[in-house]
């Protein structure tokens, strides 16, 4: 057994198939299927199961895939901290965000990251605030910025999670709307309206209702008749008259610049929120994480 064999099987585990594995580290299918021929003959047992299209790992190959991945981080650590001690930082980071981060807010952090830091790659993983924090709970990125804590038990002792910077949402119409050139609207005003929501481990939708909640207003007599998986395509369905929502102002800001949407208060509701540094409790980060995390830190206090 070597590190080598363990990465091949790790990234057979998390790509759940040998040809997309096969892929991802640049190798042909019969050298990923013999290095693992290899490790399941060192160890006496079966550690992946074909199941159709998709193969997962057995009881056995579970338990082998998280010390696999203790140690690849292991190796990844020793790596980074002494190109760090040489003055040679570089590597990959693989990082992950929640839609407004990842489309918003950290494409300028990354580019002032490279150009610090040319020998570093950069690699992001998108998804809702829910999945990216569970992502860096099990390791598969190192650090998450989300629009929301988790309120996962589980997950709380997995995490720690610290304020990044602020957010400030509004209510959001186009510009033909009746309510588009009001300074403000009633909260009881949105039931009268076809509204859009969000997924459901969107944080930017678990922050709306948390307010809501706090007003003392029940977010289900809401109208709510699509709910959809970005802030892009809520923005493209509110200028089609599909129905109006609540969205952080970063998203829209070049719409309503154009006056293509308004973005308006509503009276009772709070909408300011934090977006949040998310790092893993029980693993140390390494070198590069830290210098990107302090990077971010920064960003956020000039914010």
């Amino acid at each position: 057994m070597d590190l080598w064999q363990l990465h091949v099987f790790v990234s057979v585990v998390e790509e759940k198939s040998f040809s997309r594995a096969s892929q991802a580290i640049n190798l042909s299918q019969p050298t990923v299927s013999t290095h693992i021929k290899e490790l399941e003959s060192h160890f006496h047992c079966r550690l992946l199961d074909r199941l159709g299209r998709t193969t997962e790992p057995t009881r056995a190959g579970r338990l082998l895939y998280q010390h696999a991945k203790k140690l690849l981080s292991m190796r990844d650590h020793a790596e980074a901290a002494m190109q760090d001690f040489l003055g040679q930082t570089r590597g990959e980071l693989v990082l992950g965000a929640s839609t407004i981060p990842a489309g918003y807010l950290l494409p300028r952090i990354m580019g002032e990251f490279s150009r610090s830091y040319p020998d570093v790659t950069l690699c992001v993983e998108s998804g809702d605030t829910g999945q990216i924090i569970e992502m860096v709970a099990n390791g598969r990125v190192e650090l998450g910025l989300v629009g929301a804590l988790t309120r996962d038990p589980a997950l709380e002792q997995a995490v720690v999670q610290e304020k990044w910077c602020s957010d400030d949402m509004r209510l959001i119409v186009p510009a033909e709307h009746p309510w588009a050139k009001r300074a403000a609207v009633q909260l009881e005003e949105l039931k009268s309206q076809p509204f859009i929501g969000r997924e459901r481990g969107s944080g930017t939708w678990r922050s709306i209702l948390k307010s809501m909640a706090d007003a003392g207003f029940d977010g289900q007599e809401l109208n709510t008749r699509v709910t959809l998986g970005n802030s892009t395509a809520v923005i493209q369905a509110i200028l089609n008259d599909v129905g109006i929502s609540i969205l952080s102002t970063v998203a829209v800001a070049h719409e309503v610049e154009s006056g293509r949407l308004a973005a308006l208060p509503v009276n009772g509701l709070d909408l300011s929120r934090y977006f949040y540094l998310t790092l893993p409790a029980r693993r140390t980060p390494s070198p590069l994480c830290q210098t990107f995390a302090e990077v971010i830190r920064r960003d956020g206090q000039r914010r």
